[in-house]
Order: C-alpha cells, then sequence, then structure tokens
C-alpha cells in the first residue's frame, strides 16, 4: 500500500506534466481564444469550440452562420481577408487560407515571400466535410462545395462544385 501512494505522489509532484499542461492552455489561447476576441461574428453564430483562426482581425463571419468542428479559418498575416456571409455551413475540418507561400527556386519554402488575397464565402453556402479553400477565391452565394473539394477558384453563385480541384457539377435550383 506504500509503495502506490509513494508512486501517486511522485506522479502528482511530477512537474512534466504540470509543464505539458500550460503548453496545452497557451496553444489554445494562441490558435482560439485570442483570434476569436478580434473576429467580427455576427449573431446567432453556432462555432464549434475548437474552430482554429490566424489574424483574427481579419475575419469576418455573418449571422447565424455554423462554423464545424476543427475547421480552421487562416487571415493573412498583413492584408489577406476572410469574409463569410449569413447562413453559410461548414461540416467539420473545412481550411480556409487567404496567405500562401511562394514556391520560386533557391529559396527554402519557410523563407519564401508569401502572397495574400481575400476569401470571399457568400451567404448560404455549404461547405462540405474537409473542404479546402484557397486565397484569392470568392464562392458565390448559394453554392454547395462537396466534402474533400479543393477550391482553387472562384465560383459562380448557386453553383455545385465537387473534386480537387473543384469543378462544377450541377446548380441549385
Amino acid at each position: 500500500m506504500g509503495g502506490k501512494v509513494l508512486r501517486l505522489l511522485r506522479s502528482v509532484l511530477d512537474p512534466r506534466p504540470w509543464l505539458h499542461l500550460v503548453r496545452l492552455v497557451h496553444y489554445y489561447n494562441y490558435s482560439h481564444v485570442a483570434p476569436l476576441r478580434r473576429a467580427r461574428i455576427g449573431r446567432d453564430v453556432a462555432m464549434a469550440p475548437n474552430v482554429s483562426f490566424r489574424n483574427g482581425q481579419r475575419i469576418e463571419i455573418g449571422a447565424r452562420a455554423h462554423i464545424g468542428a476543427r475547421c480552421s479559418l487562416w487571415a493573412g498575416d498583413s492584408h489577406g481577408r476572410v469574409v463569410i456571409g449569413d447562413d453559410a455551413l461548414f461540416g467539420p475540418e473545412v481550411f480556409i487560407t487567404a496567405s500562401n507561400y511562394g514556391t520560386a527556386a533557391g529559396r527554402a519554402v519557410m523563407h519564401q515571400p508569401k502572397s495574400e488575397s481575400d476569401v470571399f464565402v457568400g451567404r448560404d453556402v455549404w461547405l462540405g466535410a474537409r473542404v479546402v479553400v484557397l486565397p484569392g477565391v470568392e464562392i458565390g452565394d448559394g453554392c454547395v462545395v462537396g466534402a474533400g473539394s479543393t477550391v482553387t477558384r472562384s465560383l459562380p453563385a448557386g453553383s455545385i462544385a465537387v473534386g480537387s480541384p473543384a469543378r462544377i457539377v450541377g446548380w441549385r435550383k
């Protein structure tokens, strides 16, 4: 019995798990809480608690939007915005970025200049699970983008798109 108590006491007093807890709290604040406070969020927005933001001051979410679990909304470091319209619906793990690295030869990718362009997601848009939206894309009002699609070009209002890269396969009536 004494050995079990001693092991428990050593475990509770070990600083490593406490340090890990501090790291987790810092990460959550860095990627969720602090940027969320800077974002402009409309009324009645439903958002999973694990949505990740970057540069929240350049993110706008319209009224009644629903942002699913583990979505990432990453605005650019200097000017690229992410603007989401009213009544948008995002499935889990949607990734939207307004910034991208260059790919010029002779320079490490991490040291390439970034290009930033605004991303606009219209009203009444449904992005299925794991959709990726790249910089400079405008998704028109009423669009539906199928799960797992990568949107590399703008989509007109009312279109239904799937694939990687996403291509239009139909229209909402």
